[in-house]
């Protein structure tokens, strides 16, 4: 039920955390029963989600790339039309990941201070202790999904600018020529594509590893 709830509000509240009215975001947020560790959980599965629809279309660029390296005859601008379209899908998603990425860091940090907060005001030594405790171990779990959450993110726009060249120089170049010459740039384009995806999984077990551990 608290699932449907985010996702009926999540279209008004996103343009209100969009626009910085956070305090009204998650204000309208709790009045459903959505608290901040409610929406961070949900940010960090969708940006899990992210990460593997962006490996997934950073595969299919790669494989669109292979494909033209081994052309041999054929329409070589209707090849290029669908490598510019893989390029504009991993384009669109890498910017849905950094998106995802930036809600996940302000949420957090909005979550451990009203955290902090909080236990400020609470009189009881054993449960402020307690707490104390909880969110020094939240933060260090959320630390590390952190780390290599901004890894995979580091990596996406050199991936893009290589997959960019690539796109541009075949577009002015429609011929068996450049092929030859775009074939010296396939072995690198792969690696750092590989590189790539193996950093969205690392973080995408990270992810696992916090949401298991998150209340």
């Amino acid at each position: 039920m608290r699932g449907v709830r985010i996702v009926l509000l999540s279209a008004t509240c996103l343009m209100l955390m969009l626009s910085g009215c956070r305090a009204a975001y998650y204000s309208t947020m709790e009045k459903f029963g959505v608290e901040k560790r409610h929406l961070l959980k949900d940010n960090v599965q969708k940006a899990q989600k992210e990460q593997q629809q962006a490996s997934e279309e950073f595969k299919d660029v790669l494989t669109r790339i292979k494909e033209i390296y081994g052309f041999d005859g054929g329409d070589l601008e209707k090849a290029y039309k669908k490598l510019k379209a893989d390029y504009d899908d991993c384009e669109g998603r890498a910017e849905a990941v950094r998106s995802r990425i930036a809600n996940v860091e302000q949420i957090a940090a909005d979550l451990f201070k009203e955290w902090q907060q909080e236990i400020n005001q609470i009189s009881n030594a054993e449960f402020r202790r307690n707490s104390t405790t909880s969110l020094q171990e939240t933060k260090q779990r959320y630390a590390r999904l952190h780390d290599v959450m901004v890894q995979a993110e580091s990596r996406l726009n050199p991936v893009l600018q290589q997959v960019n060249d690539y796109v541009l120089y075949l577009k002015h170049n429609l011929n068996a020529q450049a092929i030859g010459a775009l074939r010296n740039e396939v072995d690198s384009i792969e690696m750092e594509v590989e590189a790539l995806i193996l950093y969205m999984q690392r973080s995408i077990q990270e992810a696992d590893a916090f949401l298991a551990d998150f209340e």
